[in-house]
């Protein structure tokens, strides 16, 4: 069975968007057209970026019904991750944090897009628990 290995994120402005995620992921996009945007990431996922005024089929909704996740290796790395951020100015709805699932924080993109980070499952453990699921 194959796995979702891309993300596309609907945005109001590519522009702030590509500033914004440019800036976090530390990388150039590939520009597919100047309403579409492509990051590879190291973890070989793939996040597009495209402009909503310009999705077919049309669609309306934007960020913050979902989360993108990333799992850290520690707690350190965690805090040096919102700590940068921070000083790039993203908005946080939740600072670092201890939940049941280990240490986390949630940003948010311009377009309310919820990222979040946490320490505590490892990418391992949220493979099996997903081929479990299956």
């Amino acid at each position: 069975m194959p796995d979702f290995n891309v993300a596309v994120l609907y945005v109001k402005d590519i522009n702030v968007s590509k500033t914004f995620y440019t800036g976090i992921l530390g990388r150039t996009p590939k520009e597919l057209s100047p309403t579409f945007l492509s990051y590879q990431l190291d973890s070989g996922m793939i996040l597009e970026l495209w402009q909503l005024d310009k999705v077919h089929p049309a669609a309306t909704i934007t960020g913050g019904g979902s989360e993108l996740c990333m799992v850290l290796p520690d707690e350190d790395s965690l805090k040096r991750l919102y700590d940068q951020w921070k000083g790039r100015g993203v908005e946080f709805p939740q600072s670092p944090v201890k939940a049941v699932f280990g240490l986390t924080f949630v940003a948010r993109d311009p377009d309310g897009h919820r990222l979040r980070a946490v320490v505590g499952i490892s990418a391992d453990a949220a493979s099996s628990t997903k081929k479990g699921a299956a």
